[in-house]
């Protein structure tokens, strides 16, 4: 059995419908009027305990409402959620003791007082153990570095020492869920990689189950094996980071240095782009071009100094699913 199980959940808001102007405005006070607004529409899939899930999607797609769901903030109008086999909007005291949550834009920690503080706050509300905290405390501290501003008060510290600081907080209790929404927003390239080495590693050793909603699919492709994907309430895809490459990312550019100048002469279903007389970029569909048979045309046909194959980036390749809205 599924650790997670999703299992065709739908949920509609009423949003007030109001008319224009101040008229309507005042006509909205004595009759107001409403109308659903469709958030989530029958969307199901699995997660097996000590997974990494990416779940992403356009703002509006339903991202928000369903994490909201699936941490037993919000129920599903119908269909079901069970996480080993809690229902976590029934259940719901039993269930945030097991579970994590780190919103990048938004700190659980106190503003005015040090971490630690904090800290010692949150080991109150979870009633975690002292051996317990002591030990994930003092884990916490040396793998993501923060020794240093334990005793800051929080408003003191930079983006990146807060995010570290929140992850730890969110892990204190040793959840077995933890859910990452935008965990390394604003964060420098080094802080980013050494928070997603923290993650990984965290994974690989407590196999903690996570799911990561984020607009940084450089954490989603650093992290996770797996994505899915929505738009517009639903899903649209759930696989493999290879399997979207695979289905939506056939564009490919070959980066072509030749020893001398050189005119190409027209190749079939390929787009020639010169940059200057010996350096060329091609630009072709790798479902319909093989790669391997252009390379030997050009290597048999021109006097060729270098090449280099350009695959298309995971934001790039996500953009495109979210403008055509595949189902896969």
């Amino acid at each position: 059995m599924s650790y997670i199980k999703v299992d065709n959940i739908y949920k509609k808001y009423k949003v007030s419908k109001r008319g224009s102007g101040i008229p309507g405005m005042v006509a909205n006070l004595f009759a107001p009027k409403y109308e659903n607004k469709e958030a989530v529409k029958n969307i199901s899939f699995s997660i097996e305990k000590g997974e990494m899930v990416g779940f992403v999607g356009p703002n509006g797609a339903g991202k928000s409402t369903t994490i909201k769901m699936l941490s037993g903030i919000l129920y599903p109008d119908s269909g079901s959620i069970s996480v080993d086999g809690v229902i976590p909007y029934k259940q719901r005291k039993e269930y945030v003791g097991r579970i994590g949550v780190v919103f990048g834009q938004k700190s659980q920690l106190q503003w005015d007082l040090p971490v630690i503080d904090s800290f010692e706050l949150l080991k109150a509300i979870y009633s975690v153990p002292d051996d317990v905290y002591k030990k994930n405390l003092d884990r916490y501290t040396e793998l993501l570095d923060m020794s240093k501003f334990l005793k800051q008060p929080v408003r003191q510290l930079s983006l990146g020492q807060r995010m570290r600081a929140d992850i730890a907080a969110a892990l204190l209790h040793s959840p077995e869920i933890v859910f990452f929404d935008e965990p390394t927003i604003g964060v420098d390239v080094v802080g980013k990689e050494n928070i997603r080495n923290f993650i990984r590693e965290l994974n690989a050793e407590d196999k903690v189950t996570m799911i990561f909603t984020t607009h940084d699919m450089q954490d989603i492709e650093k992290t996770c094996r797996r994505l899915i994907i929505i738009n517009k309430g639903t899903k649209i895809y759930d696989g493999s980071l290879d399997g979207v490459r695979k289905l939506h990312g056939s564009s490919r550019q070959l980066d072509v240095i030749f020893a001398n100048d050189e005119n190409i002469c027209p190749i079939p279903d390929v787009e020639i782009r010169k940059v200057d007389k010996r350096h060329y970029q091609l630009i072709f569909d790798g479902n319909n071009v093989h790669i391997n048979n252009l390379m030997t045309y050009l290597l048999s046909t021109y006097s060729v100094k270098d090449m280099s194959i350009l695959e298309p980036d995971i934001d790039s390749i996500i953009r495109k699913i979210y403008s055509k809205d595949k189902v896969a």
